[in-house]
């Protein structure tokens, strides 16, 4: 509870007293402002309810210790909250889409425009992140290359048809797209590619001519580092550097 001294409150949790509760999370923070909450107890606005014998704050506490930090917290899907976790469907989908409105207001500014696998990587990183899952998504161009969306089309092992060539093209062509780069993660934290890997950036190579449109090329991105499938396998810093950058756009003379 917000404690009253003087001409001044105190934000902090007040003990608790006979027949009073501690302040709620919501309480809290129309008293306070948001920055005075924890992690855990802005989650437990997001879930609004806990548990069964626990209240929302207790949830997200355990939610918090069961992940192991708020970032891996941030990084797990509807399902793994749900089968992990046991909270209800409707709580996970709303927990797993405040992080990620969370991390579109809170990530830099995307290229515009895709001039090398480099600028790829900047999108997929800010994409995939630290996921600990393997995702996939399609960046959807126009025919000049400049960006017009980015789209989910995969989650699971790369060898489970996790890159189907139907479903990414279909992507492209129901976006209206002329131009396209792959990017997915490799939770190992290594973004060399697998013989997987080669083979599905061969086969959407080859399917792309067929349907007319182009493939700019197939990244992995791993934590800070990052492979550019389709010219050669080659790690970057996360923020290249303009020597790199203009290295990459020489060997990707054909993107424009």
């Amino acid at each position: 509870m917000s404690v009253h001294s003087g001409d001044t409150w105190s934000c902090t949790i007040s003990p608790l007293r006979p027949g009073k509760p501690f302040d709620s999370p919501s309480e809290r923070l129309i008293r306070c402002g948001v920055d005075a909450l924890s992690a855990e107890e802005l989650v437990a606005l997001i879930l609004q309810s806990g548990q069964r014998g626990q209240n929302g704050l207790e949830t997200g506490r355990r939610l918090a210790r069961d992940f192991g930090s708020i970032s891996r917290l941030g990084r797990a899907g509807p399902e793994e909250l749900t089968t992990l976790s046991g909270i209800a469907p409707d709580q996970a989908a709303a927990l797993a889409s405040s992080f990620r409105l969370a991390r579109l207001a809170a990530s830099d500014p995307v290229p515009l425009t895709l001039r090398s696998a480099a600028d790829v990587a900047t999108v997929a990183m800010r994409e995939l992140g630290s996921a600990t899952r393997e995702r996939a998504v399609v960046l959807v161009c126009n025919a000049a290359n400049h960006l017009q969306r980015v789209v989910p089309v995969g989650e699971g092992s790369i060898d489970r048809a996790f890159l189907s060539v139907r479903e990414i093209l279909n992507a492209v062509l129901r976006h209206d797209g002329r131009a396209f780069a792959v990017a997915h993660n490799h939770p190992s934290g290594d973004p060399t590619p697998g013989e997987e890997d080669l083979r599905a950036t061969d086969e959407l190579r080859a399917a792309a001519h067929v349907v007319g449109l182009r493939f700019l090329d197939h990244v992995i991105v791993a934590g800070d580092d990052w492979c550019g499938v389709r010219v050669r396998c080659e790690t970057r810093r996360s923020v290249p550097t303009a020597k790199e950058r203009l290295h990459d756009e020489s060997a990707h003379a054909g993107w424009t």
